[in-house]
């Protein structure tokens, strides 16, 4: 037996010293120390000892063993250095190196645009809020003066969730308009962007989904120079000085006198294209002033006071801005399209 636990001393610390890697110094382990290991195997055959033999072997059994150990300690913590020195050395970064340029997301051309708006505006003073774009017809319509049998109100043009026609996606964000004068203190100056639903066919310039901004201004002596020469200011600043804008009389159920607005086309220069299917100007936007009707629904006396009011398309602000050609290139989501702002 004493032979026998010289050579596991032996045979296991020259198997150790020359491990290669922790998986194989954990079978070494296993193979001379575990349960079913070479030391384990000689220590059961004790039973057959003298008792004054087994004191002996017991004494040196436990020295294999505790060499065994030991070695196996050493090692693996070798082994350890060895491994995180190869890692260190895989992962070593060469900081003369140039690094790698990190792509960094930008805003969509439509919302640097509605970001423009909005800076413009308040510059103004005036407020910007937000609404729900799923709408009470009421003030989708009724309360802006657009009584039952207006084309607009029908289902052929308007998304309504129930048979009633009561509540239904906004077709505008004119009801913030309403929700204005029945929240806020005269006099009110603000705009309201979101999103809008029509069942529009898309083209160039139409979609069934697109975003407004509506601004409302209510005041003693308020004109409808002071709603031209707002239009033309905000315009000026986004598309430069000297930008040609035109104004058509127009009918609107809630703005009397009511007109649209019109900017010379930026893809033809008004010479007539495509985009603006020949008419050498892409309508902007429909505002007018403030119906004496609507004034009143809200309670607020026409007689003392007057507002204009109008809806902007944002998409065909951002076309104007960008000088993008075609509306749908601004929904498809084509990166070629959008890295290019």
């Amino acid at each position: 037996m004493k032979t026998k636990l010289e050579e596991i001393k032996r045979a296991s610390l020259e198997a150790i010293a020359n491990s290669a890697d922790a998986a194989e110094l954990e079978a070494l382990r296993i193979k001379y120390l575990g349960k079913k290991g070479e030391l384990t195997a000689v220590l059961k055959q004790m039973g057959s000892l003298s008792p004054e033999e087994r004191p002996i072997m017991g004494q040196l059994a436990n020295e294999v063993r505790a060499a065994v150990e030991a070695a196996i300690e050493e090692t693996s913590a070798k082994l350890a250095e060895v491994a995180l020195e190869k890692q260190l050395l895989a992962e070593t970064v060469d900081v003369t190196i140039p690094g790698k340029e990190v792509k960094v997301g930008h805003k969509h051309p439509m919302y640097i645009a509605l970001d423009e708006i909005k800076d413009i505006f308040i510059g103004m003073g005036f407020t910007v809020l937000d609404g729900p774009e799923v709408e009470f017809a009421e003030l989708n319509f009724d309360r802006l003066n657009a009584e039952e049998g207006h084309p607009s109100r029908d289902w052929s043009d308007t998304f309504y969730f129930d048979e009633d026609s009561r509540v239904m996606l906004r077709s505008q964000t004119s009801p913030m308009q309403v929700r204005a004068m029945d929240s806020m203190e005269l006099p009110i100056r603000i705009v309201a962007p979101g999103r809008v639903y029509r069942k529009d066919e898309v083209d160039a310039t139409h979609s069934p989904m697109f975003h407004q901004v509506e601004g409302m201004v209510i005041d003693k002596g308020v004109t409808m120079a002071d709603l031209k020469g707002t239009l033309n200011t905000v315009v000026e600043q986004l598309y430069g000085a000297g930008t040609q804008t035109r104004f058509r009389p127009h009918h609107f159920p809630f703005t009397e006198p009511s007109c649209e607005m019109d900017v010379q086309c930026h893809k033809c220069g008004g010479v007539g294209c495509p985009t603006c299917k020949g008419e050498g100007w892409i309508e902007l936007l429909g505002a007018g002033m403030i119906h004496p009707r609507v004034l009143e629904m809200a309670g607020i006396d026409p007689n003392v006071y007057s507002g204009w009011a109008f809806g902007l398309g944002l998409e065909r602000t951002a076309m104007r801005r960008f000088k993008i050609a075609d509306l749908r290139l601004i929904f498809e989501n084509d990166v070629r399209f959008l890295e290019q702002f």
